[in-house]
């Protein structure tokens, strides 16, 4: 496929357009590539990119193996991604700081759509495709209960939530930055990419080193989930469409605990960065928060955020009637 300057630009802002989903939990990057069009065609560049690529540049050059796994689409991809996980990040940071109620509304809102937006691809309603979807909403509420069995600073574990949340690259519907969050290690990795980019601004050597360290163990994980993943999710979604969206239907159902706006922290612990982090909590009703619990904005924040997936849905249809 001949592409011009223009073409690559325009992946670029698809690309900006999945890191921003990405970076927020509830929303997909792999939605956004479905709805841009570009979803089939990641995926199978994806799926070229292995150790062949090797040999193809042994025997016929660069050229011919960067052109081999589709290089100049996924480097126009992943630079808007990056581009745009960078900065974000930060804005994400100091919402998370001073006004998490708001944040976790709109997030709430946001997953809640999402619930529907996946719930309503499922065709062919049965018994057995509710059973799932109890039991799957069941084990992801009990696990949002647990605490987290490593430290989110802890390099395997850091490995271990790379390699589980690139499933959001692979099917649309899917957050990430979601499966983080239940994981524990969302703020740890927003942390992460702003350290990295402060430390590299800002010439301080010792944040920028153990920030990279963190980012590579988080990039190996997923690399390695995206050769492991790709395959079978894929083989699953095209074989076992309706039991994949039924599993991933109640997963995030029970989920919905962990993003719930009102919180009692039960325990703390002191990060890489010397600062006390909740490591578990609870949720609560509104009205024993202990604090102001912005009930009116938060309901405002809901709203929004589920807006914000049906406009997405919205597009969706339009880019598939086209």
């Amino acid at each position: 496929m001949q592409r011009r300057f223009l073409d690559y630009l325009a992946i670029t802002f698809k690309g900006i357009a999945m890191g921003a989903a990405d970076v927020v939990p509830g929303v997909s990057g792999g939605t956004i590539a479905f709805i841009s069009g570009i979803y089939e065609e990641l995926i199978e560049s994806i799926d070229k990119v292995n150790l062949n690529v090797f040999k193809v540049w042994k025997q016929s050059g660069f050229k011919t193996a960067w052109n081999s796994i589709n290089g100049n689409f996924l480097l126009a991809l992943f630079s808007g991604i990056a581009i745009s996980i960078l900065s974000l990040a930060k804005l994400i940071k100091w919402l998370l700081h001073n006004e998490p109620i708001l944040l976790w509304s709109f997030f709430f809102g946001l997953v809640l759509a999402s619930i529907l937006y996946i719930a309503k691809q499922i065709k062919g309603w049965s018994v057995k495709l509710v059973i799932a979807i109890i039991i799957t909403s069941v084990l992801s509420f009990y696990i949002t209960l647990a605490e987290p069995f490593a430290s989110p600073d802890s390099p395997f574990y850091l490995l271990f939530c790379g390699f589980v949340a690139i499933i959001a690259m692979i099917l649309p519907g899917v957050s990430g930055a979601f499966i983080l969050l239940i994981l524990g290690a969302y703020q740890t990795a927003i942390d992460t990419i702003n350290n990295l980019r402060d430390g590299l601004l800002n010439g301080d050597m010792a944040l920028f080193k153990d920030a990279f360290f963190k980012f590579i163990l988080l990039a190996v994980g997923a690399v390695i989930g995206l050769k492991v993943f790709s395959k079978a999710l894929n083989w699953m979604f095209k074989h076992h469409k309706n039991l994949t969206l039924a599993i991933l239907t109640g997963f995030m159902i029970g989920s919905l605990n962990k993003i719930w706006p009102w919180k009692e922290v039960l325990k703390t612990r002191v990060n890489s960065e010397g600062e006390v982090v909740t490591l578990l909590d609870k949720s609560i009703l509104p009205s024993n928060y202990a604090g102001d619990n912005e009930i009116v904005m938060s309901i405002v924040f809901i709203v929004v955020g589920f807006a914000a997936i049906l406009v997405l849905e919205t597009l969706g249809k339009k880019k598939t009637e086209v």
